[in-house]
C-alpha cells in the first residue's frame, strides 16, 4: 500500500502561475482548481489508491504569534487567494481526503499523515508530493519520501543528506541557521548552508551546541527551530482506509457544473469503476 500525500497549496499555487503563461493574463476563475484536480485524478488514474490533500485554509498560524516577520497572506493575488476555499469543497465532493488548516499549516498536515500512516505495517510507502524543504524532516529512510513534481525528484534519507548535508532530524536545525525566506525568517547573519552542516555534524541538535558556539544568538536560533519544526500530533484520521479513493460524491457533477469543466465527472466515474 502506498500512501500519497499532497500540499494541495503548493499546487495551486503552481496551477496558477502555470496557466498565466497561456492566459495572457485573463485568468479564469477556477483555473488553478480545475488544474489540481486534474492532478489528483491523473495519480488515481495511473494507479493511486490512498490520497489525502492538505491546504491553508488560511494564511497565518500559530507561528505568526511566535515570530511577527512570519508568512501571512499579503501579497497573494485576489485572483488566486479566491480559489483557496473551492479547492477545498471541490477535492471533497470528487471523494478525496481533504484537511483544510486554519491554528496549523498545510505542511504540519502532511507531516502528521505521515506520522499516523508511518504506524500502520500494511503501509509500505509514504510519498509526500511537494518541494517544500521543511518536509525533508519527515523523510524516514526509503519508507517516507520527498516528491517534487516539477523536477520529477524523490528523495529518501539518502537524498535529503546530499541536498543538505544533515539527516532529516536535523532539517529544522539547519533551517533555523540558514533561514527560510519562503516563511520569512532570517536564519542566523553569517552562517550558510555549508557551515550549517558542519555546525549541525559536530555538535548535533542546537540545543547540544556549547554556549559559545552561537553566544547570545543561541536563543534566537532556538525560537526559529520552532518555527521550522513541523508539527505531527494533529489528529486528521484514524485508519488509513480513510484515505482511499472510493469515487466521487453525488455533489461532485454540481460541483463540476460550477468550476465549467464537465470533463472531471465522466473521467472520475469511469476511474472509480475500474
Amino acid at each position: 500500500m502506498i500512501i500519497h500525500l499532497i500540499d494541495g497549496t503548493y499546487e495551486l499555487f503552481r496551477h496558477f502561475y502555470g496557466l498565466r503563461r497561456f492566459n495572457k493574463g485573463e485568468d479564469r476563475p477556477f483555473g488553478a482548481v480545475i488544474g489540481v484536480l486534474n492532478t489528483v485524478l491523473q495519480m488515481i488514474e495511473s494507479g493511486a489508491t490512498h490520497v489525502g490533500v492538505a491546504t491553508d485554509h488560511v494564511i497565518e498560524s500559530f507561528r505568526n504569534r511566535l515570530w511577527p516577520g512570519y508568512k501571512t497572506g499579503d501579497g497573494i493575488e485576489r485572483a488566486l487567494l479566491a480559489q483557496f476555499h473551492p479547492l477545498e469543497e471541490a477535492l471533497a465532493a470528487m471523494g478525496v481526503a481533504v484537511w483544510p488548516m486554519i491554528e496549523l499549516e498545510a505542511d504540519d498536515a502532511l507531516a502528521s499523515a505521515a506520522q499516523i500512516a508511518s504506524g500502520n505495517e500494511s503501509v509500505d510507502k509514504i510519498c509526500i508530493w511537494t518541494p517544500d524543504k521543511d518536509l525533508a524532516q519527515c523523510v524516514a529512510g526509503e519508507r517516507v519520501v520527498q516528491v517534487d513534481r516539477k523536477t520529477k525528484t524523490i528523495r529518501d534519507a539518502a537524498g535529503v543528506r546530499e541536498k543538505f548535508g544533515v539527516d532529516p532530524a536535523l532539517i529544522p536545525d539547519f533551517l533555523a541557521l540558514v533561514g527560510d525566506a519562503a516563511d520569512g525568517y532570517p536564519g542566523l547573519e553569517g552562517i550558510g548552508r555549508v557551515s550549517a552542516a558542519r555546525l549541525l555534524s559536530r555538535f548535533g541538535p542546537i540545543e547540544s551546541f556549547p554556549r559559545e558556539v552561537l553566544k547570545e544568538r543561541h536563543k534566537l536560533a532556538l525560537l526559529f527551530k520552532t518555527l521550522a519544526t513541523l508539527r505531527t500530533d494533529e489528529r486528521l484520521f484514524v485508519d488509513v482506509e480513510e484515505l482511499r479513493w472510493r469515487g466521487p460524491t453525488e455533489a461532485f457533477a454540481g460541483c463540476v457544473g460550477r468550476l465549467g469543466d464537465d470533463r472531471l465527472l465522466a473521467r472520475s466515474l469511469k476511474a472509480a469503476a475500474r
